[in-house]
């Protein structure tokens, strides 16, 4: 008994230290693979993390990219906005420019309206006061031609008829008389002063003869008379003839003192320059 129990302390203090060594080999083992194993874990976290971390931020970037996209858009929008609200903008002042551009038109255009309007007045005065004013003339012609030779008043002016009171034709002559002559010196003296008139000379017959005849016949008469007037200092300008044979009778019938009166030169005098145009008739 005495032999065991002094033998089991040996063997505990001998045999027992490579048991804890072998002990404490396992647990640092377990402890690595523990270790290797958290690390794996560990590692395995982190790269799953990462992986994570990886696909947020490609979504984020192509989230941004979308975003960019979007804003670029808009920026784009805007500048086309920007850029039709500047052509709308000078649009609206170029209308604004061309209405009141109008508007000084319109201005220009009344106050022009309103100028012609004034002149048309004061001209509508001035040819109303320059046709009395020759209505005047014509007046005082009439009256000192109408002691010559009857005259009357016309539409156009005035008619002088020089029958056989004042220029007597012979049957079928156109010669002028002396006496004639006087007649016609007279009023060449008168009508030689006017200034805008117009002189026409016409000529008549008797019913005696043909119409083709008496018409040459009047021609001559009223051609008489023009070359006496144009040689007494008429301007030949001014002056015109036609022979109307025996139309027309101043007094009707066949009687010698009718025939007489019908043979006649007849002087018509129209204001040219308000009857620029006139018919070559009474």
């Amino acid at each position: 008994m005495d032999h065991l129990s002094e033998r089991n302390p040996k063997s505990g203090t001998e045999g027992g230290e490579p048991g804890r060594k072998k002990s404490w080999a396992s647990w640092t083992v377990l402890i690595a693979i523990l270790a290797f194993a958290a690390a794996g874990i560990l590692s395995f976290l982190v790269l799953s993390r990462l992986n994570q971390i990886g696909r947020e931020v490609n979504e984020l970037s192509t989230q941004v990219q979308q975003n960019n996209q979007k804003v670029a858009a808009v920026s784009d929008k805007a500048a086309s906005a920007l850029d039709r609200a500047s052509q709308a903008e000078q649009s609206a002042q170029q209308a604004a420019t061309e209405r009141d551009e109008a508007e000084k038109a319109r201005a220009q255009f009344q106050q022009q309206a309103q100028q012609a309007q004034q002149l048309a007045t004061e001209a509508q005065q001035k040819a109303e006061e320059y046709r009395k004013e020759r209505e005047a003339e014509l007046d005082r012609l009439q009256q000192a031609l109408g002691q010559i030779a009857t005259t009357r008043r016309t539409a156009l002016g005035l008619v002088m008829t020089l029958g056989s009171k004042s220029i007597r034709f012979d049957f079928d002559k156109s010669t002028l008389r002396p006496e004639d002559k006087q007649v016609l010196s007279r009023i060449a003296g008168i009508l030689s002063t006017l200034k805008g008139y117009q002189i026409y000379v016409y000529g008549y017959t008797d019913d005696i003869g043909t119409r083709e005849y008496n018409l040459k016949l009047s021609e001559r008469r009223a051609k008489a008379v023009y070359d006496y007037l144009v040689q007494n200092g008429l301007d030949p300008n001014i002056m015109t003839t036609k022979g109307f044979g025996e139309a027309d009778p101043l007094v009707p019938g066949s009687s010698p003192e009718a025939r007489a009166i019908n043979r006649r030169v007849e002087i018509g005098i129209v204001d040219s320059t308000i009857h620029p145009y006139p018919a070559l008739t009474q």
